[in-house]
């Protein structure tokens, strides 16, 4: 073989392989884009799982504190101090700081649920319908008398508009008892609660459970 036929047949076998490795990365770019959806709903799944962790802890945290001081807290910030009982001196820390974040919310912030607001007699027809009209109940005693204050509402829009998705800026309000909290975050979600499927309509609440 001449020299110039072999630095031709060099020449076809790097063309070959350029085409070769283009090929291969135009395969992988595709498998990349074909599974980014794929991680993005798993990330989002587990985001929605440690949420929900957080919101029962919120709620245990909220039954301790009534527990001990006869009354529910007026303010999420009472949960993250810490309480002294009556007649101890001793302060007992009843929520980790990282259950007071939500981390489906930009700004992580929890909203708080008074008793008459919207949302909880709205979560109890929902619950209510997922356990086929079976009326929910509480374990805990001094829950019940916020439990018969709420009235079910037989009119429920569709839960879920897959379109909407935003966060509830709307500040906290302060002053009367606070029985749960929500999240800020307005999407639709991956997994359910209670058959509920966006985030802003899972209340987190001793009064149900």
């Amino acid at each position: 073989m001449t020299k110039s036929h072999s630095n031709k047949a060099r020449r076809h076998e790097r063309g070959y392989t350029l085409v070769a490795l283009l090929a291969l990365m135009t395969i992988m770019a595709l498998m990349a884009m074909s599974a980014a959806p794929v991680m993005r709903q798993q990330t989002q799944r587990e985001l929605e799982k440690e949420s929900i962790a957080r919101g029962e802890e919120v709620v245990e945290a909220i039954v301790r504190y009534t527990r001990l001081m006869n009354a529910p807290p007026t303010e999420l910030q009472q949960l993250l101090d810490g309480v002294t009982p009556p007649g101890s001196i001793k302060k007992i820390q009843i929520l980790r700081p990282s259950a007071g974040r939500d981390p489906l919310s930009k700004s992580g912030e929890w909203k708080v649920v008074h008793p008459n607001d919207k949302v909880v007699g709205e979560f109890q027809d929902r619950v209510m319908k997922y356990t086929n009209g079976v009326i929910p109940d509480t374990r805990e005693a001094f829950f019940k008398q916020f439990a018969r204050q709420i009235t079910g509402l037989s009119d429920l829009k569709q839960e879920t508009d897959k379109n909407e998705c935003g966060e509830d800026s709307e500040p906290n309000t302060a002053g009367g008892p606070i029985i749960g909290v929500v999240s800020r975050n307005r999407c639709a979600s991956v997994i359910t609660y209670y058959g509920i499927d966006r985030h802003d309509l899972w209340v987190f609440t001793p009064l149900f459970r």
